[in-house]
């Protein structure tokens, strides 16, 4: 292929947010130049994030019949001896499916794609290192920088890529796990530890804090902990990790400083990431990330502190989400040109693909105690509903947070099966300022576990002033 020596805009990393960036330029007729330092596009999200651990997540729930457990009892599976070659399977097929998806987007916007290290020169000019001895420069007026993030590894936990894993390395195991210890309750740690565990693999989760995914809503990590209590998961908060050896055996121990010894078969340590700005050469264009990688930029535009060169994704912080990504990368790319960009509406999902899921949109019950509102809430158990019943669901609800002085939704927060589909409705409804009346008086596919919806209005209207 035949690069130009200057572009309208170089875009770093081809993840979600550099993808949409491109593709948005694209379509106002810029020359648009994608530079992806992987073998393949599509970053972090497509090879070793969220693609390939909610298609492990879905392949896990399948070959174990997780599904129907509760029709056929604890004991059923759809596969014995589930291997990590049958994990890895419809991994690679789903992958491969992502990455020709993505090319044929980018050829067919003519954006083009270069393969390589990049490093800024000065603040216009980038050194695309493409080999040993191969190296192109190449310029241009804007710059949006979306390399994602990668794994924390500190020094003293012994990775090996065999037995001792970080988040990115758990995807190439060779073997599954007899049983594994989790590092890390944030999402991916939450995450991993509970498709091991719907798996049958003993699972225990290491966790520094008292907590769990504390900017979830708390009633639903009460019910997310009770349910991993019951099925064997052991669960270790409050103590943070004082070493981590190898054993003769091949098997890992674990020294907690709380004193408790932990063996396990495998460990996986995710206990945080770094945003991937480390060999970019930042210092040269007058940009300084912060002590974890991340770049500061305006909340609005998506500019760092040089005013062409943009940011976007998991290298400037929360909410590190694809779907949010995706929007910064537009808006960026909008603003970069001066193009009339509609801005986002204020309340977006966020989505936990735990074994239960998880997703939650607006106000937990701690913000809306915090910020002083008051509040009622409602509650509808999927076992209420007739889809639930013949869905087998045993477990599952979805919470409603309604202000008292509005009748407004003011959040929703569910666990259980489709969460992150069902989301959808209460963002709708909350990004629109709708009445909790909505859901009581709008009629529902029957039987859907959408009408959990109409349960949890109901439950919270039943219990509110009368409307005058």
């Amino acid at each position: 292929m035949t690069y130009k020596d200057h572009y309208d805009l170089i875009v770093i990393g081809s993840g979600p947010g550099g993808r949409r960036a491109a593709i948005q330029a694209a379509k106002f007729g810029k020359s648009v130049l994608v530079v992806e330092r992987g073998k393949r596009v599509g970053g972090v999200s497509v090879h070793t994030g969220t693609i390939p651990s909610k298609t492990l997540r879905e392949t896990s729930l399948n070959l174990s019949g997780w599904r129907e457990r509760e029709f056929y009892g604890r004991s059923y599976r759809v596969k014995q001896n589930i291997t990590a070659d049958d994990l890895k399977k419809r991994l690679h097929m789903t992958l491969d499916h992502e990455v020709e998806v993505l090319e044929h987007q980018f050829a067919r916007n003519s954006v083009q794609t270069l393969h390589g290290m990049a490093c800024f020169q000065d603040p216009y000019t980038l050194k695309v290192i493409l080999g040993e001895d191969e190296e192109l420069i190449v310029s241009s007026d804007k710059f949006i920088i979306a390399t994602g993030s990668k794994p924390y590894r500190p020094e003293f936990i012994p990775f090996d890529g065999i037995s001792i894993f970080d988040s990115d390395e758990i995807l190439n195991m060779k073997r599954a796990p007899k049983s594994i210890a989790v590092i890390g309750g944030g999402v991916i740690g939450v995450e991993y530890a509970t498709i091991f565990s719907a798996l049958d693999i003993p699972v225990t989760l290491i966790e520094s804090r008292e907590t769990i995914l504390d900017f979830v809503d708390q009633e639903i990590i009460a019910t997310l902990l009770h349910e991993l209590r019951d099925r064997g998961v052991v669960l270790r908060l409050g103590t943070a990790i004082e070493e981590i050896t190898r054993v003769k055996n091949g098997r890992c121990k674990i020294a907690l400083k709380s004193g408790r010894l932990i063996r396990s078969d495998m460990v996986l340590f995710a206990a945080g990431r770094y945003g991937a700005t480390g060999e970019l050469g930042l210092e040269d264009v007058g940009i300084v990330p912060d002590d974890r990688g991340r770049l500061s930029v305006d909340d609005k535009t998506f500019q760092t502190d040089v005013a062409h060169i943009y940011a976007v994704g998991d290298i400037i912080g929360f909410p590190s989400l694809a779907s949010t990504s995706m929007e910064q990368g537009r808006i960026a790319a909008c603003h970069a040109f001066n193009q009339l960009g509609y801005a986002p509406p204020e309340f977006f999902p966020y989505g936990i693909y735990s074994v239960p899921e998880i997703s939650t949109v607006g106000m937990t019950e701690e913000e809306a105690k915090a910020a002083g509102i008051p509040y009622e809430v409602g509650i509808a158990r999927f076992r209420e509903t007739s889809r639930g019943h013949i869905m087998g669901l045993d477990s599952g609800m979805m919470k409603m947070i309604v202000s008292l002085e509005t009748r407004k939704l003011l959040g929703v927060h569910i666990i259980g099966e489709g969460a992150t589909e069902l989301i959808h409705i209460g963002q709708a409804v909350l990004n629109l300022n709708g009445p909790v009346e909505y859901f009581v008086e709008n009629t529902f596919n029957y039987p859907t576990l959408a009408e959990a919806y109409k349960i949890a209005a109901l439950d919270v209207w039943n219990r509110m002033p009368r409307a005058n």
